[in-house]
């Protein structure tokens, strides 16, 4: 067969040519939609997404969030409430400014680039009492940025599928505590289910979500040594419940205002974290709760016999909840292999003549790329074994992968070695408020990566002096490059 069916690419080698191969022959996405920065989302990503929003919402709607639908349109005033806000977004809005015959509108409205400022407009309508806090929602929708950057599929579009979440909160402390809930539910969704490591990081000052207080944010690794930004959460000024009038009355009758948090889970960016993490050099690996079908039946030299018995195994599968296809095509038995490696389906049964008249069948396992033999009537035992432990090796060669690119630097050079061989470098660093920004443009110009922020850790506490200034340390931060 020939290898051109294949990613035909090394993934350590040539990473930006494999994941466009991958998201071309896997099928995943289209890019020859004709409005710029926008695609077709395939079958084989929208299967996988559906189910990663699955889990998301599930653990959201545990945790208290109720699911409400906001209109894409905001009007421009909404944005104008909050200054930082809409300084923050405007160069990425799509405005809306006619209707009909090119008749210009009223006022003009902006597709939504996030939902802050049509959130808190209503929660002022809502909340009353401090019996009504806290007040948590969330919603599952597509958001449009124009992107000045270039555009990849999934990484960064101009418009992108996500959940958020706004919640309102009597106190500070409360509102922190879903801060730290939403790093929580990263941990549970993000990293148990979807199979993907990262660092919860406390940005800087200088790289906060306009009108944020503080912003946490989770960087994932490319194995370029980008990081790529997943979900953040923020906890809002009081300038948003200020402008938007989002107050309660307290137990002794007094009006005061909320604490706003917000936390932007976006699905199809996060999509593209686990195909480039999991995937290798045959294509795809997709988790085992997250893969658009579990179970693929190749079968050798179809006949009418062996599509039959082949039948029979789906059906006993899907009994069990497990999501089957069947490859009855006449295609060579390795072109079928390698196709649905690439795909990433987790497991591959193969059945031709000689399994049937053995009662046996071939299990072919992607996450570990092993092969064996199975009598018939062990299939489903067999398929829950490997079930219980295939995300779980995902995750340790992913953890694994991810801890060898953490880096400690002393000096400036130190730091530039490390960067440039796509390592995730830790020092200390002065500071991370308005007087550290000085050092944090050196890395960006001369080492062309951002100050990504601190961790949430105790224990990581500064000894020494600030390697690029060399004034007294305040912080240990993480330096890498970024899409």
């Amino acid at each position: 067969m020939s290898e051109e069916l294949g990613i035909t690419v090394k993934k350590d080698k040539d990473f930006s040519e494999w994941y466009t191969q991958v998201i071309q022959k896997a099928e995943l996405g289209d890019l020859r939609y004709n409005v710029k920065g926008f695609i077709v989302f395939q079958p084989w990503s929208v299967l996988s997404m559906e189910k990663m929003y699955k889990y998301m919402e599930k653990v959201l709607q545990k945790k208290g969030h109720k699911p409400y639908w906001y209109p894409t349109l905001i009007p421009e005033k909404n944005f104008k409430m909050e200054s930082e806000h809409i300084e923050g977004f405007t160069p990425e809005v799509f405005w809306v400014t006619s209707h009909g015959n090119n008749e210009p509108l009223e006022e003009k409205l902006a597709l939504r680039p996030t939902s802050e400022t049509a959130f808190y407009q209503m929660f002022a309508l809502w909340i009353r009492s401090y019996n009504d806090l806290p007040f948590k929602t969330y919603q599952r929708a597509q958001v449009f940025r124009y992107e000045t950057k270039a555009t990849r599929p999934f990484l960064r579009s101009r418009e992108f599928h996500w959940i958020e979440t706004h919640c309102a909160h009597a106190t500070k402390e409360d509102a922190m505590k879903q801060v730290y809930e939403d790093m929580e539910t990263t941990k549970e969704v993000l990293h148990d289910i979807y199979g993907l490591p990262f660092i919860f990081f406390e940005r800087p000052s200088w790289d906060k979500f306009p009108g944020a207080e503080r912003t946490f944010a989770a960087d994932v690794l490319n194995p370029d040594g980008k990081v790529i930004q997943q979900p953040s959460t923020h906890l809002l000024k009081q300038s948003f419940p200020k402008a938007f009038n989002v107050k309660y009355k307290d137990k002794d009758g007094i009006d005061k205002y909320t604490w706003i948090t917000c936390y932007g889970p976006a699905i199809s960016r996060i999509f593209a974290s686990v195909v480039i993490v999991h995937g290798d050099d045959k294509g795809l690996r997709f988790p085992w709760k997250i893969a658009p079908i579990e179970i693929v039946i190749t079968i050798i030299k179809p006949n009418k016999k062996l599509i039959k018995e082949a039948n029979k195994i789906k059906e006993k599968l899907e009994k069990e909840n497990y999501s089957v296809e069947i490859d009855s095509s006449e295609k060579n038995p390795g072109e079928k292999f390698y196709f649905w490696e690439m795909k990433g389906v987790p497991i591959r049964i193969e059945f031709g003549e000689k399994e049937l008249q053995e009662k046996n069948l071939v299990i072919f396992r992607r996450d570990i790329s092993k092969k064996e033999k199975i009598e018939q009537n062990n299939l489903i035992k067999t398929i829950k074994e490997i079930s219980s432990t295939y995300d779980k090796n995902l995750i340790e060669q992913a953890e694994k992968l991810f801890n060898n690119a953490i880096v400690t630097a002393n000096d400036k050079k130190s730091i530039k070695t490390a960067i440039n061989s796509g390592k995730i470098v830790k020092c200390e660093f002065c500071s991370v408020e308005d007087d550290g920004k000085e050092c944090a443009e050196w890395i960006e110009k001369e080492v062309q990566a951002y100050v990504r922020g601190t961790k949430l850790d105790e224990t990581e506490k500064p000894e020494g002096n600030c390697p690029i200034c060399g004034k007294k340390a305040t912080k240990i931060v993480y330096i890498a490059r970024s899409y």
